[in-house]
This record gives C-alpha cells, structure tokens and sequence, in this order.
C-alpha cells in the first residue's frame, strides 16, 4: 500500500497571475510536478505556468492523449503508459503534484490520472486544490456576468456535439460553451438560432500574448483555438435586481 500523496493543482487558464496561494504553495512542496504533455512534446499552458513558480528541474513531462478522440485503443495505450510513469515517481517520492489548467475537477486530465492511480497504486491519497476557470477570468476580462438571482448556469462542451449546445440555449440561464474552437460555425449558427448572439462574448488565450476576446457577433465561421470559451448572458430585462 502507498504512502504517497497525488495532489491535483489547478493553475488555471494560462495567465500566472491566477494561480491561487495555496496552487503555489502546493506546487513548491510537492517533491516533482508533473505536467501533461501531447505527443509532439510542445510546452502547454500548465508547464508554462507552472515554471512561473518552480525551477525546471523539479518539472516532469509526462505524455498524456490530451485530445485523441477517435482511436480508443490508442488513448488507453497513452493512458496506461502516463499512468505507469506517474506511479514510478509515487513510488521513489512522497509527494507528486500534477498541474492542469483550469479546475482539477472540471473536464480535468486529472480526472482519469486520478482514478488510473488507484489502481496502478492503491493507498495513494489524493487530493484536489481548485483552480480559477476559464469562464471565469473570461467573464472578469469582457464584463459578461455569469449569474444573477436565481438564474442557472449551464456548462457545456461542444465537443459533445452542437446539439447540447442548441438544447442549453433554448433553457435559461447563462450558457458557457468549452472547447468550441473547431465547431465554430455550429455554434454561431445554434446563437443566432436561439437569439442569444447579442452580448455573447467569446475568448481565447486568456491572459496571454496572443489573447483574443471579441463579441460573438463576429464569429464567422472560421476554426478558432480548440481552447476556446463562450459566454452567453441570460436574458435579463426586469432591471436590477429582476432576478432575485
């Protein structure tokens, strides 16, 4: 049985300056950090982040499927194969944090470590510190307010299909659409349809060089970023305060 701790760190969408207190202080006492990593070895946004906090040499790149979607035998194969090595550095350390942009608990690589782990190693605890969420620091850079009152909000990624973005449209509440970037005519075509294009906003590359945050409205169809994120307000005319 291990002894070892896996702490998921949230450290969020990639401006460095978001990365919480506890997020970092997680990251300096954890004896390495793991990274995720797709196969063609790029640096990704957690790795870039997180060397804002920790010396490279504490940092291991661990090769994860991050976005294969098609060959299942394949992302299980990467799957096993990050999990084996991520147990290797709990057996020979005490503690291993690993860094995923976003939340650990929102559509996380984490999640599938996580329960890989607990079979590979049984014993080790783990642990979750949260991070700040793309919707959120896109909210707080374009204005958009995501709740008031009693209004729901609906999270979808449209990697599910632009039908459950269409059905979240038709309900109430503000609408967040993730990882839309390669559906990005389905999506402009599913706002107009339910007339929620007038004050969506989406970003990308939040708190970066090449960030880009534009009304909906301009959305022509062209691919943008896979990490894109949409917000669309729900429809407010009572007023202030006409929600609660």
């Amino acid at each position: 049985m291990s002894s070892s701790k896996l702490i998921g760190v949230g450290v969020g969408p990639g401006d460095p300056e978001l990365v919480t207190v506890k997020g970092v202080n997680a990251l300096r006492g954890a004896d390495v950090v793991v990274v995720p990593v797709m196969d063609g070895g790029e640096r990704g946004r957690a790795e870039a982040t997180v060397l804002h906090y920790v010396p490279e040499e504490k940092v291991v790149r661990v090769v994860f499927a991050l976005n294969e979607r098609t060959d299942r035998a394949r992302r299980e194969a990467a799957w096993d194969a990050a999990g084996r090595r991520v147990a290797e550095l709990l057996g020979a350390h005490t503690s291993v944090a690993f860094a995923t942009i976003g939340d650990p608990n929102v559509y996380s690589t984490f999640t599938y470590l996580a329960q890989t782990i607990a079979e590979l190693v049984p014993g080790t605890v783990v642990e979750t510190v949260p991070g700040i969420t793309a919707m959120q620091d896109l909210a707080a850079r374009s204005g958009a307010v995501l709740t008031e009152g009693t209004e729901p909000l609906t999270l979808v990624p449209v990697t599910a299909g632009a039908g459950v973005l269409k059905d979240a449209l038709n309900g109430p509440g503000t609408v967040v659409a993730y990882k839309f970037g390669r559906q990005a005519a389905e999506v402009a075509e599913a706002l107009r349809d339910s007339g929620r294009l007038d004050g969506a906003v989406w970003g990308s590359a939040l708190g970066l060089a090449e960030e880009s945050i534009r009304p909906a409205g301009e959305l022509d169809g062209s691919p943008l970023p896979y990490l894109s994120t949409l917000i669309a307000p729900a429809r407010r005319d009572g007023g202030r305060g006409g929600k609660l």
